[in-house]
């Protein structure tokens, strides 16, 4: 089972039915993530337990956002998607947190309104809700960042 499978497992699982659906994200997308350099995998020994995208603003999805506001819009920010794990590794999460403010101060992340796991550690990791954004394709995901500076 690759990461991608086991992610969207256990999005299943958890009731979050309607993300990553319809063969997204493709091997094509991960491909064209790392080609960009902007796809990272997790290793543990010779086994793959983890992947995600971080990549320089702008995002073009995050240029409106509705219901809230962004907690600083002027300074640029990285953004960390598709971050998918094996359901029996525990700290993943934390690991991409680590990498990610290693890089860059200012981070926001978007997830679907049924992805409980991914909202809840990143209320845990210190993240603030901010209001909702609008994927290319008309779909709403909640929006969040944090700032350590």
């Amino acid at each position: 089972m690759t990461v991608l499978e086991a992610a969207k497992g256990i999005m299943r699982a958890s009731g979050n039915l309607h993300q990553w659906v319809n063969g997204y994200p493709s091997a094509e997308v991960i491909r064209d993530d790392i080609d960009l350099q902007q796809g990272y995998v997790l290793e543990e020994g010779a086994r793959v337990i983890g992947y995600f995208t971080y990549m320089a603003s702008p995002e073009p999805t995050y240029g409106t956002i509705y219901g809230g506001a962004w907690l600083d819009d002027e300074r640029p920010y990285h953004v960390i998607h598709r971050i998918a794990s094996l359901p029996d590794v525990h700290g993943v999460f934390a690991t991409i947190m680590d990498f990610a403010f290693a890089h860059d101060d200012n981070i926001r992340v978007d997830t679907h309104k049924d992805n409980h796991i991914m909202q809840h550690n990143l209320l845990k990791h210190g993240f603030s809700y901010c209001g909702i954004i609008y994927l290319s394709s008309g779909d709403p995901r909640l929006a969040y960042q944090k700032m350590t500076a």
